[in-house]
């Protein structure tokens, strides 16, 4: 090794240790005469001083050439820092050390950006410079802390009897809610792998074997519109248990995550037991099936109270199959008008047709509310003992300023769930150090594709109806609901899964809802369903995804800051501009024609 100790590792009890360190150079300062480097590397910084009175002729003439990110190796001795000097905010600050010797191992041109500091920079330049990117301290620290969260769970799920079985990446395209990615195959000449949007299949087919228990930290590959949560190719825990029912699954992960947070964030706190509410709960009180609960600013249905109103947009609403939904936001009765506008454009930008704002302005009581007491652009249309009743249902006190979206239930709770956790955001509602985990069930297993005509499964067509359901299968699918659940911290989906189907003609009937031909199974699905006829046991799992448990626990806005080497959010890798033409020779071999090649301006 070209160190014998860390430069984050010097500490008081090597005084007087002679040390070789190897690292770069993070800041130079130069006294007039004492120069100083604070040298880092992995671990950390210590400070190196080169005093013209004690080191060696020559050395102190390198010193002064040094310059940030240069490489350098440097022996010393280790010394208590004079009195009042010492630096109580870095592990090292109690000592420095002395250099006697100092070799330059490489030279390095100014960075683009600053290293030594944290400061905004363009995300373009930090994907560019991804290797000095990840030098910065923050980013050090996630991929650092990245490292023990995966060493974590395996070791969890080693110790409790779980197998890591790696599985292919060259698979065969199988729908799974995504495009493919594909790889054509040279061997074979017009046929393509694809690669794994999850290892599905091939973890039921685990089970088949007689594994019983196992995962994988799984590469998956999913060709997807562009959000700022996801990224083309993503890590997910992907996790499998035989003879198992729901709360088997729901508490082993509970217990997963409850440990790793308490080792390895011990300033987060988290409740338990993780709350648990089915689907049809949470899209009823959060408007989402990912709810941030956090903060309260519980939504609440107004169909009933509006429907007696003589505001139209309410009355039409109902009668035409809508809800008419709001909630309260506290304090916000003195909200300025532009600010109102503000929030009328947001909730039309997240799907709404339009925003009632009822404003509480009187005092005293709710029941005490008299035709001055609020102000609303419905007023006209709002009796006082309706806006009471709309304010007891909502929770609303004076003061408070109710919000209401009417129209058709999928796009009034989107547009309500956005607008619920944008208050939240503004009225800092969310404690920064609280992750409210919680596990969402009894999600339907069919969702209607109003775009194609047809059913579409909710999660994926592997999950097994509730006991009961299958019976709706061919006569209502919209009604079968799954042995799915997901979850949820924050507001963000962190993990998925379901109690798979294990039987062959189970399985063909729910092909058959999604429109699939006999044909097709067969083409497709044949592996597993040939599987299920030698004796494939109840299963089931959960994929947690590592990218966006690290986004919640590290406090991260973007998945790309918890990711070693992403993409821009359009796909695009600057760092290897990728994307890219190949040669003519490799699309020869593959048996591939280009037939044009447009010019996309890549972001």
């Amino acid at each position: 090794m070209l160190k014998t100790i860390s430069c984050g590792d010097v500490r008081a009890e090597h005084t007087g240790k002679t040390v070789t360190l190897a690292g770069w150079v993070h800041r130079r300062r130069d006294h007039g005469g004492l120069i100083f480097i604070d040298m880092r590397d992995r671990e950390g910084i210590v400070q190196v001083v080169f005093n013209p009175d004690n080191a060696p002729g020559g050395i102190h003439a390198i010193a002064e050439s040094l310059r940030n990110e240069w490489v350098v190796q440097v022996t010393g001795t280790v010394t208590a820092r004079p009195e009042g000097t010492e630096n109580p905010n870095m592990p090292t600050g109690e000592i420095e050390v002395a250099a006697e010797q100092v070799k330059v191992l490489n030279e390095s041109k100014t960075p683009p950006f600053y290293i030594n500091e944290e400061s905004e920079v363009d995300e373009l330049i930090r994907m560019k410079y991804r290797f000095l990117d990840l030098r910065r301290q923050s980013m050090r620290d996630t991929i650092i802390m990245r490292h023990e969260v995966v060493r974590f769970i395996r070791d969890f799920l080693s110790e409790r009897g779980f197998l890591e079985v790696e599985t292919p990446i060259l698979i065969k395209s199988t729908p799974e809610g995504a495009r493919d990615y594909l790889v054509p195959s040279r061997l074979y000449p017009g046929k393509f792998y694809a690669l794994p949007q999850s290892p599905q299949q091939l973890k039921q087919l685990l089970m088949a074997a007689g594994v019983e228990k196992y995962f994988q930290i799984a590469r998956c590959f999913r060709d997807e519109d562009p959000r700022a949560d996801r990224q083309p190719e993503h890590t997910q825990l992907d996790m499998e248990m035989s003879f198992v029912e729901e709360d088997d699954v729901l508490n082993l992960i509970e217990e997963l995550y409850t440990k790793l947070v308490e080792t390895l964030f011990p300033d987060k706190w988290i409740m338990r037991p993780f709350p648990r509410m089915t689907y049809a709960e949470a899209m009823a009180s959060y408007g989402t099936d990912k709810p941030d609960l956090r903060f309260d600013l519980d939504l609440v249905d107004l169909s009933d109270i509006a429907a007696q109103t003589e505001f139209r947009v309410f009355t039409s609403t109902v009668a035409s199959g809508g809800i008419v939904k709001g909630f309260s936001a506290p304090g916000y009765a003195s909200l300025p008008r532009r600010q109102q506008d503000a929030l009328i454009d947001f909730a039309k930008a997240n799907g709404a047709l339009g925003l009632v704002t009822i404003a509480l302005t009187g005092e005293g009581d709710v029941d005490d509310l008299t035709e001055e007491g609020f102000r609303s652009p419905a007023a006209r249309f709002l009796t006082v003992e309706q806006v009471k009743a709309i304010a007891h249902r909502a929770e609303a006190n004076m003061g408070d300023m109710v919000l209401i979206v009417a129209g058709p239930a999928k796009t009034t709770n989107q547009a309500l769930s956005a607008l619920r956790n944008e208050i939240g955001q503004r009225l800092n509602l969310a404690d920064p150090n609280l992750v409210a985990f919680a596990f969402i069930t009894d999600f339907p297993l069919f969702e209607w594709n109003e775009d194609d005509g047809r059913w579409d499964a909710m999660h994926h067509a592997f999950s097994m109806p509730k006991d009961g359901h299958e019976a709706y299968l061919d006569s209502d699918p919209g009604k079968v609901i799954g042995r799915l659940y997901d979850l949820v911290a924050n507001g963000a989906e962190l993990a998925s899964g379901s109690i798979r189907i294990h039987n062959r003609e189970l399985q063909e009937r729910v092909f058959g809802v999604l429109g699939y031909t006999k044909e097709q199974v067969a083409e497709r699905f044949d592996q597993l369903l040939t599987a299920f006829e030698y004796g494939t046991p109840p299963h089931g799992g959960i994929a947690p995804g590592i990218d966006r448990l690290m986004m919640v626990l590290t406090g991260r806005d973007n998945i790309r800051d918890v990711i070693a080497f992403p993409k821009t959010q359009s796909g695009f890798d600057p760092l290897f501009e990728a994307p890219n033409v190949v040669e003519q020779y490799h699309l020869d071999e593959l048996h591939i024609t280009v037939e044009a090649e447009d010019s996309v301006e890549v972001t």
